[in-house]
This record gives C-alpha cells, sequence and structure tokens, in this order.
C-alpha cells in the first residue's frame, strides 16, 4: 500500500511540472525582431508626361519589397498596410496638401495619366501647365500583435524625384450651369431662410471655377438649423443645392462639398464679416473671418 502511494505521488510530481512548464512556455512574451525597409521602384524615371490626349494611358507604375516583418516565433503573419505618399520636393512628406492613396495588401500600385494628373493637379493643388518637382515614397505599417500591443513604426521607404506638368483636370465638382451661387441660411442676416435672396446674398464669380462672397453674419450655434446655411446654383429655386455630407464632421472654417448632399454647412459661432470662397475645381470650400 504504502509503495502504491509513493508511485502515485511520484506521478502527480512529474504532471504538476509537466503543467508548470506547459504554463511557462505559453506565457512567453513574442518579441518583435524589425523588418527590412522597403525599396521602392518605378517604370518612369526622372520624369512623368502628363497629357489629356493620353488620359487613360498608364502613366507609371510603382513597386516595392516586402518588409519581412519578424517575430521572435517567426515570420509575421500579420497584415501590412501599404500607402504611397505623394508631395512636392523640400516639403519631405509634410506639407499640407501631401497625398496618401492606400495600396494594401499588394506590393505595386499603378496609375493611369488622368488619375496621376488630377492627384498632383487637385490634390499636391499644383499649378496647371508648369513644371514640377514631386517625390513619392511609399510606408509600410503592421498591426499591432494583439489588441493591447503598441503600435509598430512605419517604415519609409527611398524616395524617388520627378518632374511633372499637369493639365487642367475636370473639377471636382461640376459648376452651376446657371453661371451663378446665392447664399441662403437661417441666419437673420441672411433672411432666415428666405428664397429667393437679395443681389447682397449673391456670390461674384471669379473663374469658371472660383466664386466668392463677403457676407456679414451673426454668428451662433452650428448644430442649431438656424445657423446652418446653403449654397444655391439658381436663386429662388430648391431644386438642387451645394452642401456638405455631415454638419457635425464639417468645420465652419471649410471642407468638401458636393452637389445635392445631404446636409447643410454649419454657420460661425462667432458674429462677424465672412469671406466665403466656393473652389469647384478642388472641390472644396473655405470661409475665413475678415
Amino acid at each position: 500500500m504504502k509503495r502504491i502511494l509513493n508511485h502515485i505521488l511520484l506521478f502527480s510530481g512529474v504532471g504538476v511540472l509537466l503543467a508548470l512548464a506547459s504554463c511557462k512556455k505559453q506565457g512567453t512574451n513574442v518579441v518583435f525582431e524589425g523588418g527590412t525597409t522597403p525599396v521602392l521602384t518605378a517604370t518612369a524615371q526622372d520624369s512623368i508626361p502628363l497629357s489629356n490626349a493620353n488620359a487613360k494611358n498608364q502613366a507609371v507604375t510603382f513597386s516595392w519589397t516586402n518588409p519581412n516583418y519578424q517575430f521572435s516565433n517567426g515570420p509575421s503573419s500579420l497584415n501590412v498596410t501599404y500607402s504611397l505618399q505623394f508631395d512636392t520636393v523640400g516639403a519631405n512628406f509634410t506639407s499640407p496638401h501631401m497625398q496618401t492613396v492606400q495600396v494594401s495588401p499588394d506590393l505595386s500600385k499603378s496609375f493611369t495619366v488622368d488619375a496621376l494628373n488630377s492627384l498632383v493637379a487637385n490634390g499636391l493643388q499644383l499649378a496647371f501647365d508648369q513644371p514640377h518637382n514631386i517625390q513619392v515614397r511609399v510606408v509600410s505599417q503592421l498591426a499591432p500583435y494583439t489588441s493591447g500591443s503598441p503600435t509598430i513604426a512605419a517604415l519609409n521607404s527611398n524616395a524617388l524625384n520627378y518632374t511633372v506638368t499637369p493639365y487642367a483636370p475636370p473639377p471636382a465638382v461640376t459648376p452651376p450651369a446657371s453661371g451663378t451661387l446665392v447664399l441662403v441660411g437661417g441666419d437673420s442676416k441672411l433672411g432666415g431662410w428666405a428664397n429667393p435672396v437679395p443681389a447682397s446674398q449673391q456670390f461674384t464669380k471669379i473663374s469658371n471655377t472660383d466664386y466668392q462672397l463677403t457676407i456679414a453674419l451673426s454668428g451662433g450655434d452650428p448644430t442649431n438649423g438656424s445657423d446652418q446655411y446653403l449654397i444655391l446654383p439658381v436663386n429662388g429655386s430648391w431644386s438642387h443645392k451645394y452642401a456638405c455630407a455631415n454638419t457635425a464632421s464639417q468645420p465652419f472654417s471649410g471642407g468638401t462639398f458636393g452637389l445635392d448632399k445631404s446636409d447643410n454647412f454649419p454657420g460661425p459661432t462667432a458674429a462677424g464679416t465672412y469671406k466665403f470662397d466656393v473652389n469647384f475645381q478642388l472641390g472644396i470650400i473655405t470661409v475665413t473671418k475678415q
């Protein structure tokens, strides 16, 4: 009986040791060991010709190497996101107009002439029919190992420099066929949503794609309809409107807009005189206090 008990205790002890060893192995931390900076190459060198006559042709293909992220338990199986960044030379990918194109999970991206032209003309906001120096790089980013893991630093590739001469692309938002714009809104100075409106609320046409208006506003609560506004292409008609996609997320200072979007533009919180600039080429409205 004593011998049997000793055997039971012996096997129990071995079982405990094996269990502890197993727990220790399962609890081992997985360590990020790094990755290799991606190398960016392209089918074009030095310059990328842009011509409206070749708008649908392929302009350039960018390709890059896999960063091969490694962990202590082997190569990463996590999702890697890739982003192509475009900026002007000298801005070092920090300008407010820098353009980012998400590519994940491919290792290459092709652009047609019209797509690249729109990116540099409307996106980088480069003057038409003039040569400009731009640079391109790819940024790789690895998702955290677990939801609680720290973010792993991005890897930036080498930069490729190009000379481009953008042509005028189609406007981001189609300008009004009427050639006119008027401002309507809930502000008492705008007539409390009256429509039609007086000449003082009509925009000045600067060009086919740019309209401006300077006007006094009362200010108030931009979440309230009485302190919001819309832009109409035809005075006296509610058939069409230029508006934003979301009042709550649109800053009063400006942002993107479109034809017949769902929400009103938010008005200012402070009283004052404001200048409205509606740029159809870029699809951006800018509002500045004078």
